[in-house]
Parts: structure tokens; C-alpha cells; sequence
């Protein structure tokens, strides 16, 4: 959910608009956003959004962003189409402003110079941000690790870093995802021996889950699969529409008649053939989770077949990865995953030495750790704080909400704002979900509910018998339910006939009686707390 504002004066522009996925504890939300409110706030002045790169976390909430602001959006020409596709699923393509930057162009947006450079990543035409201000440069490096071998050739471009060097860097607010690992970041060719040798001796079908964007990753896929006489299958909605988008913009190179229809991957012999699915997390709609429940109508595996999954467990995911493990597991299938050497994976983020590296060609005044947890950010502080011969002055670590103000008598933490979370519901008519909903739903998924249903005739004002009672999730019958339920059917007929001809008369008021003097029961017998919804049917 990385989302940042850079203030000069009264002018801002902000850098990346993400989004996250939500915690267990976010309970039916299928994303989550930055709170716009401090920038609506400041609306007239806000000039123009800036986009690092095309992950998730930092443009999963373009479209929200764009819906508020109608401000121009900056950004690569990999990284602007994955933003399209997902402005036109929300119908906003002719509102946008979107402008393709090449490396090293530099961008005027009020007082701000905005130059891209050109950073390595695990995803391609990833950019870091050198701004120059009236008060001096700031960089933001995005995402990025310093790798020599990229598998495209376009290399990290040291040269532009070491000439702000030289020229001097007031503020450097720098990617700290691996700043707690030694060393430095593997190339991404360090995958290729690996992924060879298993598509060079597997007998059968390839399977392999890498993320969508991961276009390193995948040309190194087909480009082996050619080299090993297999035909290519692509399956899942992101693998087939992000492939679609490299190989349009040149970043992706297929060989002629290499890629098969999804609907002919069985059909081709299973030593002919490598698979390529999205999936990686175990997300339940995926097709890698449903090749691995057999629930996918295109596509099946089958004894013998290698299955690999090339990419990291993010933090959160690992229950869904390793259940998805088991059931290829079931399957027969040879399973390739995990820390190996030589790897299927490797980090898209610096480790430690490379984080000293740019530390070091930069020079910066002041320091900002980005992009971690508060555990990296702080390992990174302490890697500048040991550099202070070289012209760290001081560092800084921001937690959501919290400023930084620089001036010409030095930096300092500034007050906090408020902001927030945004949680989005697709499957909602209003996608944008109140704290009071989710509060709701947790309260559900702890204690169930309880309803009583009530029949009053409505000309006497009497109850119809005694009161019905359901509940979900509340209590069993194994745990002296029954009794309860009982119970509790006595304390709302006993309810009924204390109160007067006028409160019956009035629903609301009954409601709200009835709901108090359960509560109190339930609370006592049980010490639970469900959900009570009284409903009174009138006959």
C-alpha cells in the first residue's frame, strides 16, 4: 500500500498509489487502499501522481487515486499499460492522463524536476525518482536491487546515481525490504541452471507458478522450453493478459508457433509441453489452485508431471501455499519449491551490501528507510548511521502517518496526519467497506447471531405463542443449546407482556428492548456475545 506526498510550499505531487492484500482479520474485503483524505484536503494542489513501477503495492489503487484526482500520471511504458488494464476494468480510461516516460527524461510538475532512472528489479522498466526541489535533490530509489547479469541486458544505471553524488543529495528514501539479509541479491540469472536442468531432465509436463509480472522469469522459461523442443501453455487471466502486454511492448520475446492454446495443452504430448500458471500465493480462484483441486476445465496434472513453484511466500500466505503444496502432492506430481542452491527464485530487493552501495554513490544529507517492515527500516538506518563520514547527517523512520519537514535549519519529524486504511469489497454495491461492516463481521465470525421472531397480532397487540429462536454460529446442541434456547424464548415473552399496549404498538421500541434483555441473558449464561436482530412479523 505504498503511497507517498512530497510537499514544496503549497504544491505536492504524490509517488505511487498501492494497494495490499487484507489480513485474516479483514473479514470479506477483497483489497485495501490508502485514505485519500489529508490530499482531498489540499485537492487544488496536488500536480501529478508518480509510478516507480507495475506491482501491486504500488499501483493496485490508480484507479481510486484517478477517480479523485484528475491530476497527469507519470510513469514507464510497461508500468502506465499495467495501470490501464486496471482503469479500464473500472470504466476510467477517458478521465486518465497518462504520459510515458523514458529514462533520464526529466518531468516539470510545479517546482518539482522529476527525473526517472533506470533501477533493476524483478519486474521490467522499474525506475527510481531523482526530484529536484528549490531546496535540493531528493531521490526514491523504489523498489530495486543492483543486479549486474539482467537477463534483458538494461542495467542498473550507477552512472546517473554517482552524478547526483557529486552534485549533492539533500534527502535519499531508499528501498528497505532486504536490508536485513547479507551480502548482496542474487542475479536474476542466477534461476537459470536450476529451471534448465529440471526442464532438461523431466520426463513429463513442466508446471511452473511464477508472479505474472515477473517477465525475467518468463522469458527464461520460454526461452529453455524452446531450447528443449517443448510447446508453451499459459494459463490464468493475469499470466495470459501481462504476457500479452510485454510481448506488445517488445519486453517479452516468444518464438513462432511456441505458445499453445490453453484449450491444446492436453493434447500435445506431456514430454512437449511446459505450463505457465498464476497462482503463486494459493489464492482459491487461481489456476494454480484449481489445477491443484482438479477444478480446472482446461488443464489437469498427472503422476510424474514436475510442478515448480518460482517465486517467494509472502509473509501471511504460507497456510494457503503449502495446503495448495499438498494437494499437488496427492497428485503424484514431482514438487520443486523452497530455499535450494541453485535457486528457482531470487529477491527482486537489495540486500544489505547493495543498500551500503547506494548509500555510499549518493551521499545523501539526511536518510529515509522506505518499503519495510519497522525491523529492515531500522537495520537500514543503523547501515547509514555507521556511514556518517560520509555525510549522513542523521535518519529518519516513518511510520504511516508521520512526517518529515526539511529547511534550511536541517530536518526534523513534522506533526502527524491523520490517515488510514480504505478496505474494498467488489462483491459490494458501494465497493468501499465502513469499519462498522467489518466490525460487524468479525463480531459474526466470533459469536454468530440470534434471532427472535416474534408473531404480534395486530389488533390485539398480543404475542402469537411463544417466540421462535435461530441462531448460526452461536451455540450447539451438544453445549446445553437447547436449554438456553428455551430459556431465552421466556426472557422475550416475558419482555412482551411487561411492556405497554404503546411500546408494543411501536416496532423500534420493541426491537430494542426485546435486544437489551436477551443480551443481558445470553451474557449471563454464556459469557458470549452474539449478534441479536429481533424480528417481529406482524399477523
Amino acid at each position: 500500500m505504498n503511497c507517498m506526498a512530497l510537499c514544496y510550499g503549497d504544491d505536492i505531487i504524490v509517488l505511487d498509489a498501492g494497494m495490499m492484500f487484507p489480513d485474516d482479520e479483514l473479514l470479506g474485503v477483497d483489497s485495501v487502499i490508502p485514505d485519500w483524505s489529508w490530499l482531498e484536503e489540499r485537492r487544488e494542489h496536488v500536480r501529478a501522481l508518480f509510478l516507480t513501477h507495475g506491482h501491486e503495492d504500488h499501483i493496485g489503487a490508480v484507479p481510486f487515486f484517478i477517480s479523485e484526482f484528475a491530476v497527469p500520471v507519470y510513469g514507464t511504458a510497461f508500468t502506465l499499460a499495467l495501470s490501464e488494464r486496471k482503469l479500464d476494468e473500472h470504466d476510467l480510461m477517458s478521465e486518465a492522463k497518462l504520459n510515458v516516460v523514458e529514462y533520464n527524461q526529466v518531468i516539470e510538475a510545479g517546482p518539482f524536476k522529476v527525473e526517472f532512472i533506470r533501477v533493476t528489479h524483478s519486474i521490467v522498466q522499474a525506475a527510481a525518482l531523482a526530484i529536484t526541489t528549490p531546496l535540493g535533490v531528493v531521490v526514491h530509489t523504489g523498489d530495486f536491487k543492483v543486479d549486474p547479469t539482467p537477463t534483458d541486458n538494461q542495467l542498473f544505471d550507477l552512472h546517473s546515481f554517482a552524478e547526483y553524488g557529486k552534485r549533492g543529495v539533500l534527502l535519499l528514501m531508499s528501498d528497505s525490504t532486504n536490508a536485513d539479509r547479507p551480502g548482496y541479491t542474487p542475479s536474476e540469472r542466477a534461476v537459470r541452471p536450476r529451471l534448465e536442468e529440471i526442464i532438461a531432465r523431466a520426463e513429463h509436463r513442466v508446471v511452473v507458478s511464477s508472479f505474472s509480472t515477473s517477465i525475467h522469469r518468463m522469458q527464461q522459461i520460454i526461452d529453455l522450453s524452446h531450447e528443449y523442443g517443448r510447446k508453451v501453455g499459459l494459463l490464468g487471466r493475469s499470466m495470459l493478459e501481462v504476457t500479452e502486454i510485454a510481448h506488445n511492448l517488445g519486453k517479452l520475446s516468444i518464438p513462432d508457433n511456441l505458445l499453445l492454446r490453453p484449450q491444446d495443452i492436453m493434447s500435445v504430448a506431456r514430454s512437449k509441453v511446459t505450463v505457465m500458471l498464476s497462482g503463486t500465493q494459493g489464492e482459491p480462484m487461481s489456476a494454480m489452485s484449481r489445477v491443484a483441486v482438479d477444478n480446472h476445465r482446461q488443464f489437469s496434472v498427472s503422476p510424474g508431471d514436475t510442478v515448480v513453484l518460482s517465486a517467494r511466500m509472502i509473509p501471511g500466505n504460507e497456510k494457503a501455499i503449502y495446503r495448495m503444496i499438498n494437494h499437488y502432492a496427492r497428485r503424484g506430481v514431482e514438487l520443486v519449491y523452497g530455499n535450494m542452491t541453485p535457486p528457482v527464485h531470487v529477491s527482486g530487493h537489495a540486500s544489505a551490501e547493495e543498500c551500503k552501495l547506494l548509500l555510499n554513490l549518493l551521499r545523501p544529507k539526511y536518510f529515509l528507510p522506505i518499503h519495510g517492515e519497522y525491523r529492515q527500516m531500522s537495520i537500514h538506518a543503523s547501515h547509514a548511521q555507521h556511514m556518517r563520514v560520509n555525510g549522513v547527517e542523521e535518519s529518519f523512520i516513518l511510520e504511516t502517518g508521520d512526517t518529515l519537514e526539511i529547511d534550511k535549519r536541517g530536518a526534523r519529524k513534522g506533526a502527524k496526519v491523520q490517515v488510514g486504511r480504505v478496505c474494498i469489497d467488489s462483491g459490494s454495491i458501494d465497493e468501499f467497506v465502513d469499519d462498522i461492516v467489518i466490525r460487524d463481521r468479525r463480531h459474526l465470525s466470533e459469536d454468530g447471531f440470534v434471532l427472535p421472531i416474534i408473531a404480534i397480532n395486530k389488533h390485539s397487540g398480543k404475542a402469537e405463542g411463544l417466540p421462535e429462536i435461530v441462531s448460526r454460529g452461536f451455540m450447539s446442541k451438544m453445549e446445553n443449546g437447547a436449554d438456553l434456547m428455551q430459556g431465552a424464548r421466556q426472557v422475550v415473552a416475558k419482555t412482551l407482556e411487561s411492556s405497554s399496549p404503546e411500546e408494543r404498538g411501536d416496532w423500534g421500541v420493541m426491537q430494542e428492548k426485546i435486544r437489551a434483555d436477551l443480551k443481558r441473558y445470553i451474557s449471563k449464561q454464556t459469557s458470549r456475545r452474539p449478534l441479536i436482530m429481533p424480528v417481529i412479523l406482524e399477523v
